[in-house]
C-alpha cells in the first residue's frame, strides 16, 4: 500500500515537473522535457547514406513517423509542419528540421523519400533504417507501428503513431505535439524550441 502510494506521489512529480521547463520555455504541446531519452538514432538517409543524431547537432529537430503511401495522416501532418515553418523567420527555419521517419524501408527507398519529402519543405528531411533500428527508435519514443494485409494489389496499410516529438539544439526532448495542432500553435513551439539555450 506504501509502495503503491509513494509510486503515484513520484509520476505525479514528474507530471508537474514536466509542465516546469527550467528554460522558461511555454509550449502548446505538452512538454515533456527530461520524460524521454535525447535524440539517439542510426538510419538511412534520402542519398543512402547512415544518418545519426549527430548530423542536427546546434539544430532543433521535430522528429514524425509515417511513411509515403499514407492516404492521410503523413501528408496532413507534413502540410501543417511545412505551413508552420512558413511563419518562421528565413534565419529561424535554418536552426530548425524535420526528420520524417519511413517505417515503411520496402517501399519507402531513399530516391522515394528525397521526392516525397521535397514537395513539403527543403528543411524536412526523409529518413528509414531496416527493422532492428526502427524498433530501436520507435520504442524509445515509446510509439509503434505495424502493417495490414496487402490487397489484391499489394498494398498495404501501415499503423503508426501520430505524435510529433520536438528536441532542443542539444537533442533533449522537450515537447509532445499533436497532428491536430493548429499551424500557429505548431509555429509558436517550434519558436519555442529554438530559443532554448
Amino acid at each position: 500500500m506504501v509502495r503503491s502510494i509513494l509510486a503515484a506521489l513520484l509520476a505525479m512529480a514528474m507530471l508537474l515537473s514536466a509542465g516546469c521547463d527550467s528554460s522558461g520555455v511555454e509550449f502548446n504541446g505538452k512538454d515533456i522535457s527530461g520524460l524521454m531519452p535525447d535524440l539517439k538514432f542510426s538510419l538511412t538517409g534520402e542519398n543512402g547514406e547512415t544518418v545519426t543524431e549527430a548530423r542536427y547537432q546546434g539544430e532543433a529537430v521535430v522528429l514524425f513517423f509515417g511513411y509515403t503511401h499514407c492516404p492521410d495522416y503523413c501528408p496532413t501532418t507534413l502540410t501543417a509542419l511545412a505551413q508552420a515553418l512558413g511563419k518562421l523567420s528565413p534565419e529561424e527555419r535554418e536552426q530548425l528540421r524535420v526528420l520524417f521517419v519511413s517505417v515503411d524501408p520496402e517501399r519507402d527507398t531513399p530516391e522515394l523519400l528525397a521526392k516525397y519529402t521535397g514537395y513539403f519543405s527543403p528543411r524536412v528531411d526523409g529518413l528509414t533504417g531496416d527493422k532492428e533500428a526502427l524498433d530501436a527508435l520507435t520504442k524509445r519514443y515509446r510509439t509503434a507501428y505495424s502493417y495490414g494485409e496487402p490487397d489484391a494489389n499489394g498494398n498495404y496499410l501501415v499503423n503508426h503513431g501520430l505524435a510529433m516529438y520536438g528536441f532542443d539544439r542539444d537533442g533533449k526532448v522537450r515537447v509532445f505535439m499533436r497532428n491536430d495542432q493548429p499551424v500557429e500553435r505548431i509555429a509558436e513551439d517550434l519558436r519555442a524550441l529554438i530559443r532554448i539555450q
